[in-house]
């Protein structure tokens, strides 16, 4: 662990930098659903009950989690939605740091439980959530149907947003 990494609350002052580094981690190309909007990220802190953290290195981001009150329409579930780390930062516990403070802050606002969703393929994400108190409860297939006039998707990487996934899986669209 690095004590001079700062875990602040998340401004707007951090919204580019949060971006920049959210697109630096996640490959977008591959998986496009991994990637977030300004008006998303912005939603977020214009939320009262949100759960955005950042790491700091001076004035550097070099980690961030987006959290909410907002699972299943439920509002004693918080969610955990999107966590990233710089590279060159990854190893230090900058993460496990991050999910402790947006976990905090849910439980804070009312959570009884608090909910994320990792890839099957994530190893390195499926180990933090799990030493960080999250154990696995419920696998959902992303089933995808691509329009036949268009050239089909790859199967790995279905072309949904971030806010699309979310709104199908709290609908309950999203079978399990």
């Amino acid at each position: 662990m690095d004590p001079a990494i700062a875990i602040v609350p998340m401004g707007l002052g951090h919204l580019r930098q949060v971006l920049d580094l959210g697109h630096q981690v996640y490959d977008t190309s591959v998986k496009p659903y991994t990637s977030w909007s300004l008006t998303s990220v912005a939603e977020h802190l214009d939320s009262p009950d949100n759960a955005c953290w950042v790491a700091l290195d001076s004035d550097r981001v070099v980690g961030f989690v987006l959290g909410s009150m907002e699972f299943e329409l439920r509002d004693d579930w918080g969610y955990l939605e999107w966590i990233a780390v710089a590279p060159d930062m990854q190893g230090h516990g900058i993460a496990g740091r991050l999910v402790e403070a947006c976990c905090t802050a849910l439980f804070t606002r009312g959570a009884r439980r608090i909910v994320t969703d990792v890839e099957s393929s994530n190893e390195a994400s499926a180990k933090l959530m799990q030493r960080n108190g999250f154990g696995a409860s419920t696998t959902i297939t992303l089933f995808v149907r691509a329009d036949p006039a268009e050239p089909e998707l790859d199967a790995d990487s279905p072309d949904l947003s971030p806010s699309i996934k979310r709104n199908l899986a709290r609908t309950g669209r999203l079978r399990r």
